[in-house]
């Protein structure tokens, strides 16, 4: 049972996580040095975006998005889906605020998708292709 006194409210200080992590360099597969701020969330959203959600058990499953079941699927259906997942995958990180102007391009069975991040660094554009 807990006290109802409040000490844990006088005893401890909750703080934000930070955001340093290790940089990600993708063009050359290499991992070097640290990043923080708006570049460390913009890896953080290539992540998220890069993970299929329930596939690796080292990851909660609040992390990543679900893509792998709309292959083959209308279009009609997957836009807006592809749109409600991707808001689901990245609100899970407390330290993205809100998405915003969602655009899709589709040229054959590659979805073009550009939003976005309003995050507490600022707002970060995003792009994301999807092979359906």
């Amino acid at each position: 049972m807990i006290p109802a006194n409040g000490f844990l409210n006088n005893d401890f200080e909750i703080v934000e996580q930070g955001s340093k992590t290790f940089y990600l360099d993708i063009d050359r597969n290499l991992i070097y040095g640290y990043t923080d701020g708006q570049e460390a969330m913009k890896q953080a959203i290539y992540l998220i975006l890069s993970t299929e959600r329930y596939q690796y058990v080292i990851f909660s499953r609040n992390y990543g998005i679900e893509l792998f079941d709309l292959f083959g699927r209308q279009m009609t259906y997957v836009l807006p889906e592809l749109k409600r997942r991707i808001t689901e995958a990245l609100l899970q990180d407390t330290r993205i605020k809100s998405l915003e102007n969602f655009e899709f391009k589709v040229n054959k069975n590659k979805i073009f998708t550009t939003f976005t991040a309003v995050t507490i660094y600022g707002s970060i554009s995003i792009e994301k292709v999807v092979t359906i």
